[in-house]
Formats: C-alpha cells, structure tokens, sequence
C-alpha cells in the first residue's frame, strides 16, 4: 500500500468527463524485413502471454481512513488493459490520429489499474502502432517516457521484448519524481515548504525584482497578464490528437544562422503557428500569447537531480517579422534562464510555483479570470538519439500525447528521436475546430525562419 502524494491526488481531483487527466504516447513502428504478413497478429499473441505485470501498472485505486492509496491489484485483467485493435481501411495517418484522437478522449475506469495498451494494425506501407496511455496520477510524462525507451533496443535481432506493463523494476532515480509540471511545481512548494524556509530570502528577493521589471517593462507585464483568447475557454470531453515530425537538420541551421538554440526555434514554430490559427479563426489578441515552457537549467554533465525550471516565456505573436519574433523569444528565454543561474534547485522550485500560483488558482476554479497567467504549455521532453527496435521492428517515429483542459485548451509537447523534433499537439476538438490544420502552419512557421535566416 503506497500513499499518493498532494500533487497526485491533485490529479484525480481536477478530473472530470470534459477533462480526462491521462497522459499519453503514440509510437509507428515498421515491420521487420524478414517478416511475414501476419507479423503483428504474432505479436499480439506474444504480449498475451506476458501476464506478469510489473509496478506501477499492477497498481490500482483504493482508499484507506479517506484518503487515497496505491494497492497492488491481485485480479489484474490484462485482457481489459491490452487491445489488439485494426484500423479502418485505407489504413492512412489520418485514420491512426482520429482513433487516438478519439481513445484519449475516454476516462478509464478507476477501479481498475490506470493505463491501456492499444497495439494497432492496419496501416499502409507494412507498419504497426502502439498507442499507450496512463493517468497522471501514476506516472508522469517524463517517467512515461524513460519507461518507452526501456521497451527499446539497440539491437535489430532481438527478440522476445517485454511490453510496458512487463518490464523490469528498477530503483528510483536520483531527484526523485521526474519532469517538471505546472502542478508538480505548486505541490512541492506546499509539500515541501517546511524544508525549504531557508529559500525564502532569495525568492522574495527575485520576485520582487520581477514584479518591479513588470511594472517598467511591457514585456514583462503581459507575463503576468496573459490576453483573453480562445485557448482558455471551456473544454468540452472531444480531443483532436495532431502529429508530425520535422527535421532537426533544417531547425539547427536557423539556430546557426541566427544565434539561437533549438528551443528558441521550437518555440518560434510555435508562435507562427498559433499566430497564423488565431488569425484565420479572426482571434488573434492583440497583446502577445504567453507559453508556460519547461527548460532545462543544467551547467553540467551530472546526472543528479531535476535541474529544471518553468519559464513564463512571451511568444510575441503581435510581432508579424518572424526574424524580429525569434530575437524577442530567444531573449525573453535568455533573460529568464539569467535569472535562475544564481538560484538553487530548493529556490527554483518556491520562485516557479509562486509564480505560478495565481494561474494554478484560476486553472482550478475559474475564479480568477484576470489572473490569465499563460494561454498555451509548450513542453520539450528528450528522446533517443539513437535508432530503436522493439521485437525487431523500427521505430519510426513517437508522439506524445498530453492534457487538455479547462482554460488550457492547447497542449503543444514535443519530443526528439534521432534526427527529428517529433510534435504532438492535443486540443479540445469543439473549442479549437480545424487544430489537425496548425500543422501545416508549424512547417509554414520553419520556412519563414529559414528565409529570414538565409538558410
């Protein structure tokens, strides 16, 4: 039995039938060489056989004195958690992103253990999916990661590969819970703050340089006052699920040729695309969009701890220049991470969530509607840089996919794998119609960088 943590429970509490809280992933495989037609059937049959299920999926909900608990669920029934679906023909991208566009839309049944295993066939060109989600009370979308590079291999001959649900238990990492979150952020702060008094100087002392620059600075005020749009409207429960690659090679010349770095551009995509939607959807605000980014702060090759921060990063999209607005993000993200270089990780952590804090409070209840502290979450999480196979089939490409909600009805979360920069952009389909097209206009957003670049 294992108590859940403030920031879980946080979790299961802000989930509704209009706003289901699973994170989750798609990933596109392709066959084997030498393998025959039936190939996935063989696989599925394979997975149906790994009914040793490992933690956190052999884990299930329960309650002890009120309070929730993880117990070990001795009655799993895998055959409800792993799917072996077909898609409906032609078997097209498009026909793959409406089926996970509408799996991650369900709210799963708490009385069972919080994930599902979609293993997916049907798709042109001899290639499979997996679509896996889990909620986020179990596990996090960088622990969600880490555990989809651990179902890979390196090596193209092996055979016999685990799933998710089955592989080895491993102890803990250094640093505790993994990646950065607007929720995670406040929690620590409340879960924390008894061990963190000796922050409170440092803190105050910052926050109240940032409120002083706010009050000088244009820039810096519409940080703290994010425009009116309709990405903070509310959601209903229909997702639309958007995924593409773009190649790391044309990003990393605009980062070459204009001085900046990968998630400089990233974020210009971004802000190019959202732009361009606004305007065609005629609701552009006329102050610029405000993204809440998680960035790494790390100055070394250690492995200790989450040297990470959350940035309040203005997007600049009154700025019609896309040169000009990737000079403005990149120094807006350089001045914040300036601003943490002389703070600790306990420091890090108070300054972000209560930075954050009147924008969790209005996330929450909607009772704070002026307190609109960020419109859109553009999150990087790393991937592998290497070629990856499961049971000898390669992987193609993996999405994640992320949490809508109320007032925040965008999520914008990439990935890297190999020598792309992998998007996956997961929207309310009723407040956000046509979301499928921002793809278009994230490839758009790239060129214009490159020719403002001369690239």
């Amino acid at each position: 039995m294992k108590p859940l943590s403030p920031t879980d429970q946080l979790f299961l509490w802000l989930e509704k039938r209009q706003q289901p809280m699973h994170v989750g992933g798609l990933q596109l495989f392709s066959f084997p060489e030498d393998a025959p037609d039936d190939y996935v059937a063989r696989l599925a049959a394979q997975l149906r056989t790994q009914t040793v299920v490992t933690p956190p999926f052999n884990q299930r909900l329960s309650y002890r004195l009120g309070q929730p608990v993880w117990v070990e669920d001795e009655h799993l029934d895998l055959e409800h958690h792993f799917r072996f679906e077909a898609l409906p023909t032609p078997g097209r991208i498009r026909e793959l992103l409406s089926f996970v566009s509408a799996e991650h839309s369900h709210l799963m049944d708490r009385e069972r253990p919080l994930w599902e295993f979609h293993l997916i066939e049907g798709l042109k060109n001899r290639q499979f999916a997996v679509y896996t989600k889990v909620h986020h009370s179990l596990v996090d979308g960088v622990s969600a990661m880490r555990m989809a590079q651990r179902m890979l291999s390196a090596d193209p001959a092996q055979r016999g590969m685990p799933p998710i649900w089955a592989l080895p238990t491993r102890a803990p990492r250094a640093g505790g819970e993994g990646g950065p979150s607007l929720w995670r952020s406040v929690g620590q702060l409340l879960g924390e703050s008894g061990k963190q008094l000796g922050t409170v100087p440092t803190v105050a002392r910052e926050l109240l340089k940032t409120i002083n620059d706010a009050r000088k600075d244009p820039a810096y005020r519409s940080i703290f006052h994010a425009p009116r749009s309709i990405l903070n409207q509310k959601v209903t429960g229909s997702r639309r699920f958007a995924a593409q690659s773009y190649g790391l090679q044309r990003i990393r010349a605009v980062c070459q040729a204009s001085g900046t770095t990968v998630n400089d551009v990233v974020m210009a995509m971004c802000a190019s695309a959202l732009r361009t939607y606004l305007m065609n959807q005629d609701a552009l605000p006329q102050q610029p969009l405000i993204a809440m980014v998680p960035v790494s702060l790390r100055k070394d090759d250690s492995s200790e701890g989450n040297q990470v921060g959350v940035i309040l990063a203005n997007l600049h999209t009154d700025i019609a220049d896309p040169g000009e607005r990737l000079r403005k993000i990149h120094q807006g993200i350089r001045e914040a991470k300036d601003r943490y270089a002389n703070m600790s990780s306990g420091e890090i952590i108070n300054y972000t969530a209560l930075t954050l804090a009147p924008a969790a409070f209005h996330l929450l209840t909607g009772m704070a509607p002026k307190w609109q502290t960020f419109n859109v979450v553009i999150s990087n999480v790393p991937g592998p840089t290497e070629d990856g196979y499961w049971n000898g089939a390669k992987l193609e490409g993996m999405y994640p996919v992320s949490i809508a909600m109320d007032r925040l009805a965008l999520n914008m979360t990439l990935t890297s794998y190999r020598d792309q920069v992998e998007f996956g952009l997961i929207g309310c389909r009723r407040t956000l119609p046509s979301l499928q097209r921002m793809l278009d206009y994230l490839d758009e957003g790239l060129a214009e960088l490159e020719a403002a670049a001369g690239c």
